[in-house]
Protein backbone atom coordinates (compact mmCIF):
# COMPACT_ATOMS: atom_id res chain seq x y z
CA UNK A 1 0.00 0.00 0.00
CA UNK A 2 1.22 3.37 -0.25
CA UNK A 3 0.41 6.49 1.29
CA UNK A 4 -0.08 9.83 -0.55
CA UNK A 5 0.82 12.87 1.93
CA UNK A 6 0.91 16.61 1.18
CA UNK A 7 4.09 18.40 2.43
CA UNK A 8 2.13 19.91 4.99
CA UNK A 9 0.80 16.48 6.48
CA UNK A 10 4.79 14.84 5.95
CA UNK A 11 5.94 18.10 7.81
CA UNK A 12 3.08 17.76 10.62
CA UNK A 13 4.31 13.72 11.54
CA UNK A 14 8.18 14.54 11.14
CA UNK A 15 7.64 17.18 13.66
CA UNK A 16 5.57 15.21 15.87
CA UNK A 17 8.09 12.38 15.71
CA UNK A 18 10.82 14.77 16.44
CA UNK A 19 8.55 16.03 19.50
CA UNK A 20 8.28 12.16 20.67
CA UNK A 21 10.93 10.10 19.22
CA UNK A 22 14.17 11.91 18.92
CA UNK A 23 15.23 11.10 22.69
CA UNK A 24 15.13 7.15 21.79
CA UNK A 25 17.16 7.68 18.77
CA UNK A 26 19.60 9.66 20.11
CA UNK A 27 20.05 7.70 23.17
CA UNK A 28 19.53 4.10 22.05
CA UNK A 29 21.41 4.35 18.78
CA UNK A 30 24.47 5.99 19.35
CA UNK A 31 23.20 8.97 17.43
CA UNK A 32 23.52 12.88 18.24
CA UNK A 33 22.06 15.54 16.40
CA UNK A 34 23.65 17.97 14.70
CA UNK A 35 23.28 21.24 13.11
CA UNK A 36 24.38 24.40 11.98
CA UNK A 37 24.70 26.88 15.30
CA UNK A 38 24.33 29.77 13.06
CA UNK A 39 21.49 28.57 11.38
CA UNK A 40 19.91 27.61 14.83
CA UNK A 41 20.33 30.78 15.79
CA UNK A 42 19.13 32.65 12.79
CA UNK A 43 15.87 30.13 12.82
CA UNK A 44 15.29 30.62 16.78
CA UNK A 45 15.21 34.75 15.83
CA UNK A 46 13.18 34.37 12.99
CA UNK A 47 10.57 32.48 15.02
CA UNK A 48 10.99 35.00 17.85
CA UNK A 49 10.51 37.64 15.40
CA UNK A 50 7.03 36.58 14.37
CA UNK A 51 5.72 36.07 18.26
CA UNK A 52 6.79 32.62 18.97
CA UNK A 53 8.33 31.31 21.82
CA UNK A 54 9.62 28.27 20.17
CA UNK A 55 10.65 25.31 21.18
CA UNK A 56 13.91 22.70 20.08
CA UNK A 57 11.92 20.74 17.61
CA UNK A 58 10.31 24.08 16.21
CA UNK A 59 13.77 25.16 15.54
CA UNK A 60 15.02 22.20 14.13
CA UNK A 61 11.80 22.32 11.30
CA UNK A 62 12.48 26.20 10.81
CA UNK A 63 15.78 25.14 9.83
CA UNK A 64 14.52 22.62 7.44
CA UNK A 65 11.77 25.55 5.61
CA UNK A 66 14.96 28.07 5.74
CA UNK A 67 16.74 25.99 3.52
CA UNK A 68 19.02 24.37 5.74
CA UNK A 69 19.89 20.29 7.09
CA UNK A 70 19.68 18.66 10.42
CA UNK A 71 22.09 15.61 11.04
CA UNK A 72 22.54 12.69 12.91
CA UNK A 73 26.06 11.60 13.51
CA UNK A 74 27.40 8.81 14.13
CA UNK A 75 29.01 9.00 18.11
CA UNK A 76 29.64 5.18 18.04
CA UNK A 77 30.34 3.48 15.23
CA UNK A 78 33.42 5.72 13.71
CA UNK A 79 30.78 7.50 11.24
CA UNK A 80 29.23 4.58 9.36
CA UNK A 81 25.85 6.02 10.22
CA UNK A 82 25.98 9.30 9.79
CA UNK A 83 22.96 10.79 7.87
CA UNK A 84 21.75 14.45 7.22
CA UNK A 85 17.84 15.38 6.30
CA UNK A 86 16.29 18.49 4.65
CA UNK A 87 13.26 19.71 3.63
CA UNK A 88 12.85 17.70 0.52
CA UNK A 89 13.97 14.51 2.17
CA UNK A 90 10.85 15.04 4.76
CA UNK A 91 8.30 15.58 1.72
CA UNK A 92 9.94 12.47 0.17
CA UNK A 93 10.54 9.86 2.68
CA UNK A 94 7.89 10.44 5.26
CA UNK A 95 5.41 8.83 3.29
CA UNK A 96 7.42 5.77 3.38
CA UNK A 97 7.38 5.04 6.77
CA UNK A 98 5.81 1.42 7.10
CA UNK A 99 2.09 1.68 6.77
CA UNK A 100 1.28 0.52 10.47
CA UNK A 101 3.78 2.92 12.12
CA UNK A 102 2.67 5.94 9.75
CA UNK A 103 -0.92 4.90 10.29
CA UNK A 104 -0.88 5.49 14.20
CA UNK A 105 0.60 9.12 13.13
CA UNK A 106 -2.66 9.72 11.08
CA UNK A 107 -5.12 8.25 13.12
CA UNK A 108 -2.95 10.31 16.73
CA UNK A 109 -2.79 6.97 18.17
CA UNK A 110 1.12 7.08 17.74
CA UNK A 111 4.00 6.49 20.71
CA UNK A 112 7.78 6.97 20.63
CA UNK A 113 8.34 3.54 18.60
CA UNK A 114 6.09 4.89 15.83
CA UNK A 115 8.11 8.08 15.93
CA UNK A 116 11.10 6.29 16.43
CA UNK A 117 10.34 4.63 12.98
CA UNK A 118 9.65 7.30 11.23
CA UNK A 119 12.48 9.43 11.65
CA UNK A 120 14.45 5.91 11.08
CA UNK A 121 13.13 6.44 7.98
CA UNK A 122 13.78 10.46 6.86
CA UNK A 123 17.14 9.64 8.32
CA UNK A 124 18.25 6.84 6.84
CA UNK A 125 15.75 5.84 4.16
CA UNK A 126 15.05 2.43 6.05
CA UNK A 127 14.90 0.98 9.55
CA UNK A 128 18.37 0.14 10.29
CA UNK A 129 18.19 -0.24 14.22
CA UNK A 130 15.77 -2.58 15.43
Amino acid sequence: MEIKLTNKESEEYFYNALCNGLYVVQSDYGVEMVYDTDEYAHARENLKAKGESPCYEDILMEILRMGGTISLIDIEGEGAMDSFVNMELVHERVCKTPTDNLMNMIKEEDDANDADVLLQTVFFNDIVFG
